[in-house]
Order: C-alpha cells, then structure tokens, then sequence
C-alpha cells in the first residue's frame, strides 16, 4: 500500500512529489496525459530550434517568491520579459495600428531560458522513475476507513491501487466532472469545485517564430492589443527567447472556442494575416519563412471542464474557495490543484503555493512531538496539535453560520457575526481541552496573576486569526450567495477592522479565562491560591 498517490502530473503535483521524495516518504505519481506538465506544454520549433510556450510563459518575481526560488534551486536561468519599442493598438478593422509607449505592459515578469518546462523536466530527474506513471486515468475514488481505493483507466485495462492518502493535484471542476467518490463529498465542496474557474482552460495561444525580430528593428516592443470586434488574436507580446537570434511572437486568440472550432480549417491563414496588419510584411514573411505554433486548451480534456468552456469569463482573483483546502474523508483525502491555492490561484505561483500545503499536512512539518518526559511540554504539544486541526473546524463553522444568517433573510454584519461565533466557539472548547490535560502544576511560576504557562498556552493560535480572516476574506469573494451583498462580498478594511476589534475582545477574554484556569490548576496543586496581586492584560 502507498503512503500518498498523488493525482496530476503538473507543477503541483511534481512539486509535492519532490518535497515528499527529500523527505524519504512513500509517494506515487499517477498522470492522465503521456507526459507531464499538465498546462506547462513547451516546444521546440522544426525551422530554430527555439523554446516556444504553449502554456505558462512569466513570472513575476516581487510577487511571487515560491516560483522564483525554485527557479534559483533547481539552477535554471531567467530573463527580462522583452518591452523596449511601441506599445501597438489596432481598434479598427481597416484601419492601421497606432503607437504608443509600450514600458511596463507585463509588470517585470520573467520568463525561463528553455521554456517553463525547464521546470518540470528538472523536478522530473530528481524523482525515481518508478514513482511516475503517465497515461493513468483516474475514474473513482473509495473511502475503505483504514485506506483509500483509486480505480484507473489505462488504455482498455483497469488498474486499482490503494493508498493511506491520496492529493488530487487537478483542476476542481475536472475533480467534479470526471472522478466518482465512494461516498460521495458533502454538496457544498462540489459546488466549490464547479464555481472554481480553470485559469486560462477555455484559451488558445500561438507562438509563430521568424527568421529575426524584424520589429524590434522598427522600434517595437512586440506588445499590441488588437481590441475590434473581428480581431482573431487580441494580445500579441514578443516571444524571443534571451539572445533573440530568432524571433518569435507570441498571442492570445480573441475568437471564442466555438468560433476557433468553425473556422479550424482557415484559422492559420487569419491568425497570421492578423501579425502582418499590426506588424507589415517584412521579407521572411513574405517568402514563408515562418512557422506558427497552436495550442487550443478548450480542445484539452485534462485541461477544461465542460463548465470552463461553457461559462462566461470572469474576473480573476487569485484566490480559492477555502472550502477547497479542506481535509476530506478524515484527512486522507485533498485538493491540491492550483485553483485551491490560498493565494496565485491558477499561476505557476499558486501551484507551488498548494504542494507547499501539502507538503506541511503529509510531510515531516505535521509531526508533533507529544512524548516528552516533562508533563507540561507533552501537554502543551498536544494541545498545539489540537489547534492545529481548529482551522478547517472554525471556517467549517463560520459557513455554517453564514448560511443560517443567509437562510433566515438577515442582511446586516453576516461576516461579522459569523466570523465572531465561530471563534469563540474554537476559545469555548479549547478551555475544555486545557482543563482536561494533565499539567503538573508544582514549581509553575506566577508572576503578576499570570501563570508562566499561560503564554505557552497562547503561542499555537499565533496565525490563526490571520488564516482564518485569509480564508473568510477568499471564501467571501468567491461565493456567489454573496454576490447581492457588496459590503460582504468584498469586505473593505473599515469592515475588516471592525471585525478585529471584536476578536480582539474575545481573545483577551479567552486569554484571561485560560490563565484563570492554570492558575485553578495550581492553587488545587498547593492547596492555595498563589499570590503576585492584580491579573496584568494578556496579550497574544
């Protein structure tokens, strides 16, 4: 049996699978496509040899610390976005494009010396070959107690494979089309799933390489937006690689995926006489000295959903439901795709950001040390992995509790009240919990009214109020039950701040109710209450 089996061959999943394998643990890779990558898709041109991106392309170091790190880890070089020249616009059909300043269009973004898949072939050597297994497709998903059942398509056989944990590194609406669960997921975690976009699933990019960036020679970035409605590719950007020996530009289709479907059979003439009206007709392009590079995503089953190709575009936020962060089944069962990220959700960043949570819940970080000779100390990391667990516990609340508000047609402070009851609710049972642990009281000091404990008692819920107020905040903006309530909907920091100042509250009220506790503890212990005057304010 497997220790985990990690669903998706992407950064993802490749990522989590690294993290796991230094740590000497138990894993297996399962992919559905014949290669890995998932979204990451770079080719090679026949006519240059250059590194073309079909898939991700940038970076955005300020941003985006987890992708840029690995980057630097795994010895890989980067490079500059190109955008010195012209920034071109062509808004009208018949008309010719205009110019202006074309600085600053992608924000300092970085792109990888050959292609983003540098990444995932590099990740690739580090892992065991025998921990890979492509062309597996994941049909069912069973709950057996004591370990979990994952059934496989490969080819015409079926294959079943059984594992302690399974990660299910996919897109969420993938996850609720595709994958049956014995028993079935509570209805509010597939509705996450489905209201989840798949960043860019439903697009199709070109790249088209040249014999040289003719238009840099004529002062252009290689940046232009052709925003009319006949425009068949709407964003154009300059897709050299660091030397620029060739050129290459590369774009966003602005045709729908049924209009890209209807006009297949011409669809390379029109993408390609779209570059000539916005950039001219230099010689190599006249003569075919050129080779374009198509990759429709919409046409991807392990990439888009019916859903994603069916639903309008949305804003993105870079933020996941945090119901798809969950545990499921007991914890033996998650999401970890890249649109479940708590934030960079549907980025190379976001990717990274999920394998990173996995890697602290499967990994060595979630081991807690309880078997401490000293009492206090096994007490104290006891009830620090009781708090741990509180954070899906309280969020879990705060939806419920939403939705009660919700259901019986209140309209004012949902968030505020919600988020309120369930934290204190979390401090209510965890003075249960701290009554119920066997401290040894004798020699404890007492220093003012507070007991030297009490602080190690506040230590676990350090960032807890921050993820939780993370998850409340991403949560709001992806509910669409929220959606008729602005003020809810995206809580501005005045709201924000009013709810601080409430669990603020509850926190010096549980803080004190905790000392008083301790201080219980001892004065059974000797007999006496300890002296040391009036409580000082205990602060987190």
């Amino acid at each position: 049996m497997l220790d985990t089996a990690i669903i998706g061959g992407g950064l993802s999943g490749l990522a989590l699978a690294r993290s796991l394998h230094r740590q000497g643990l138990s894993f297996a890779l399962f992919e559905a496509r014949p290669r890995l990558g998932g979204r990451v898709l770079t080719v090679a041109c026949e006519k240059s040899g250059l590194a073309v991106d079909l898939g991700p392309t940038w970076f955005w170091p300020p941003t985006q610390p987890l992708i840029t790190r690995l980057v630097a880890e795994l010895g890989l070089e980067d490079f500059a976005q190109h955008e010195e020249g012209s920034l071109l616009y062509l808004r009208e059909a018949d008309k010719t494009p205009s110019a202006t300043d074309g600085t600053g269009v992608h924000n300092g973004a970085r792109r990888v010396t050959g292609g983003i898949a540098a990444l995932i072939d590099a990740i690739a050597k580090e892992l065991p070959a025998d921990s890979l297994h492509l062309q597996h497709v994941l049909r069912k998903v069973h709950d057996h107690g004591d370990h979990v059942a994952l059934s496989f398509s490969i080819g015409d056989r079926a294959l079943e494979i059984r594992a302690k944990y399974v990660v299910l590194a996919l897109p969420p609406r993938l996850v609720d089309e595709h994958i049956a669960f014995e028993p079935a997921l509570d209805a509010s975690t597939h509705e996450a799933m489905r209201e989840a976009a798949t960043w860019m699933a439903a697009q199709a990019k070109v790249v088209t390489t040249y014999e040289k960036p003719f238009w840099r020679e004529a002062g252009q970035s290689g940046n232009a937006f052709v925003t009319h409605e006949q425009a068949v590719v709407g964003e154009i950007f300059d897709a050299c690689d660091a030397v620029a020996t060739q050129g290459a530009l590369g774009g966003f289709l602005a045709f729908s995926p049924e209009l890209r479907e209807s006009f297949s059979a011409g669809l390379p003439i029109l993408m390609q006489s779209q570059m000539v009206q916005v950039f001219g007709t230099p010689l190599d392009v006249a003569e075919q000295h050129y080779k374009q590079h198509y990759q429709d995503w919409a046409t991807e089953p392990y990439t888009c959903s019916s859903a994603d190709r069916s639903a309008p575009a949305t804003e993105h936020t870079g933020v996941a439901n945090p119901l798809l962060r969950r545990a499921l089944w007991g914890g033996k069962l998650y999401l970890a795709g890249s649109e479940t990220a708590a934030y960079g959700a549907g980025y190379l960043e976001g990717a990274l950001e999920a394998a990173k949570r996995m890697e602290t819940i499967l990994g060595t970080g979630a081991v807690f040390t309880s078997d401490s000779t000293d009492a206090n100390a096994a007490s104290l990391a006891q009830f620090s992995k009781w708090v741990t667990t509180q954070i899906d516990v309280a969020f879990d609340d705060y939806h419920h509790r939403l939705h009660q508000s919700l259901a019986t047609q209140q309209r004012d402070q949902l968030t505020q009240r919600a988020m309120l009851g369930a934290i204190e609710d979390v401090y209510n049972r965890a003075l249960g919990v701290l009554d119920g642990l066997p401290f040894d009281m004798s020699g404890v000091a007492v220093e003012r009214g507070r007991s030297a404990l009490t602080p190690q008692v506040q230590q676990p819920f350090g960032d807890f109020l921050q993820r939780l107020l993370d998850d409340v905040i991403a949560f709001n903006r992806t509910s669409c039950a929220l959606s008729n309530f602005p003020g809810e909907h995206k809580l501005s920091k005045e709201y924000v701040q009013t709810i601080l100042r409430d669990v603020a509250a509850a926190w010096k009220e549980f803080s004190l109710s905790a000392n008083a506790l301790l201080l219980a503890k001892a004065e059974n212990v000797k007999g006496a209450r300890p002296d040391g005057g009036a409580s000082a304010e205990l602060r987190p």
